[in-house]
């Protein structure tokens, strides 16, 4: 076996949830690429099967709303039907938009938590019985988690999103802790990424530009940069990293979001 062997996923079974586009589906591809059969999970079908299409006969398309229990639990069901294993977990869908606290209500807290920690926390506690499985005389089941820069940082206007993140980080920690040795759960905390999402506020004049200049490796980050870190963690390359949240933010030391928020104060 060479060194670059230690990265392919032959014959794997990935979940990636947020699979239909950003970080999710460049994530999914990645996967796929390296030889794993990739379950493509997102709200939005026609796009999941555009990612589908992109991959080939070793995706699956399953239409799921992380907020839905009951989706994550068929999601589940629906992998084992068609592959009777999973191997490695992705945790990509989450988000919440810039609020500032005074703003942020009891149920948009809720909403932040549900979205970004309870989900992933849904969907890895059903898939770990079957993780812990695989890797039995093998290289071991993974689930990666992708979090963000701001479970670290400070700004204004992020304090549900940036606590959620928090969570989800530390919820990694716990998790790789109790499910050693048989499953390694890692995540990766994001920085500016030119998603759809982000191209929302860097499509301004100048936005960018002030973006990239906080940025010591001098640009935006781009979906394949997540993706090739989250093989990396799904993969036996990383066979003796466990309950460590991998930085992906170009060397950013603050917060580069380009628009001061009052706080109303």
């Amino acid at each position: 076996m060479t060194i670059l062997d230690r990265f392919r996923l032959d014959g794997r079974v990935a979940i990636v949830t947020g699979a239909s586009s950003g970080i999710g589906r460049a994530t999914a591809l990645a996967l796929a690429d390296a030889g794993a059969h990739v379950v493509l999970a997102a709200r939005t079908e026609d796009k999941l099967a555009e990612v589908a299409r992109a991959i080939g006969p070793r995706a699956l398309v399953c239409r799921t709303d992380v907020t839905q229990g009951a989706d994550l639990d068929a999601l589940v069901a629906r992998t084992l039907e068609a592959h009777g294993r999973i191997d490695v977990l992705v945790n990509v869908a989450g988000g919440t938009p810039p609020t500032i606290a005074l703003a942020v209500s009891d149920d948009d807290l809720d909403a932040a938590f549900r979205f970004n920690v309870t989900s992933a926390f849904h969907l890895s506690r059903a898939c770990a019985p079957h993780l812990a499985r695989r890797s039995e005389g093998q290289a071991g089941g993974a689930i990666v988690n992708i979090s963000s820069a701001m479970s670290h940082r400070v700004d204004s206007g992020f304090v549900a999103y940036g606590a959620a993140k928090a969570a989800l980080d530390h919820m990694t920690r716990l998790l790789a802790h109790e499910w050693a040795p048989k499953i390694r759960v890692n995540a990766i905390a994001v920085g500016a990424t030119k998603t759809e999402a982000l191209t929302f506020v860097t499509q301004m004049p100048g936005v960018e530009d002030g973006m990239v200049a906080k940025t010591p490796l001098a640009r935006l980050g781009e979906p394949d940069d997540i993706a090739l870190a989250a093989l990396y963690l799904a993969s036996s390359a990383s066979a003796w990293v466990t309950g460590q949240v991998l930085s992906v933010d170009g060397g950013a030391p603050t917060s580069v979001w380009p628009f001061p928020i009052p706080s109303g104060l």
